[in-house]
């Protein structure tokens, strides 16, 4: 597993990664990976609450609240597990549309498991998933967002070139995730900010 992100090394071997996201990872970003596949886990260290993220994070239904190529979304059924949601793409990327199943909605432990099922695009077996844990940021609740993924190597490319790209993806996704969650977090407050 590649370990990339916006942590910083601590020399363990662990793929850029702190003891406690290690942690986090080896728990809950469990993949089984084939020969052709390539896997990675990315960090992201935002400036607001869990349960606020999550808020976000756990519409299945409403994947375009925070993510930026995502042009419209239509759920089937309940959002329970398996639950399927058809996502239109925004142009630019390759691909128009995605259809995608829920594994795990997890409101307890903040987990969030998706897999692409269909779609014109070349992310082939792709799964991820996605985990909120808690923690302080300058001195205010903050959340530890991991996201790790599987996906299949597809022809002609190779798995550094695969990894790249769908980790391009899904930092826009988390930066975007926590802009917004940030800005969120900034009405959510009720003390004033500026403090003259």
């Amino acid at each position: 597993m590649n370990g990339h992100g916006d942590s910083n090394g601590d020399g363990n071997g662990n793929g850029g990664f702190s003891g406690v996201e290690w942690d986090y990872i080896r728990r809950h970003h469990r993949h089984e990976t084939a020969e052709n596949q390539c896997s990675s886990a990315l960090v992201k260290h935002i400036k607001a609450p869990v349960h606020l993220v999550w808020s976000l994070v756990r519409r299945f239904d409403q994947p375009q609240k925070y993510k930026p190529f995502v042009s419209r979304c239509v759920a089937q059924g309940n959002l329970e597990i398996g639950s399927l949601r058809e996502v239109d793409v925004k142009s630019g990327l390759p691909a128009t549309t995605s259809t995608e199943r829920l594994e795990l909605l997890d409101d307890e432990e903040h987990i969030l498991s998706i897999r692409i099922v269909g779609g014109d695009h070349r992310l082939r077996n792709y799964s991820s998933i996605i985990s909120l844990h808690p923690e302080i940021i300058d001195g205010r609740p903050g959340t530890l967002v991991i996201e790790s993924f599987v996906v299949d190597v597809p022809e002609g490319n190779t798995k550094d070139e695969t990894c790249y790209f769908v980790e391009a993806l899904i930092k826009c996704n988390l930066k975007s995730l926590a802009d917004v969650s940030e800005r969120l977090a900034v009405q959510d407050r009720t003390e004033p900010i500026d403090r003259r």
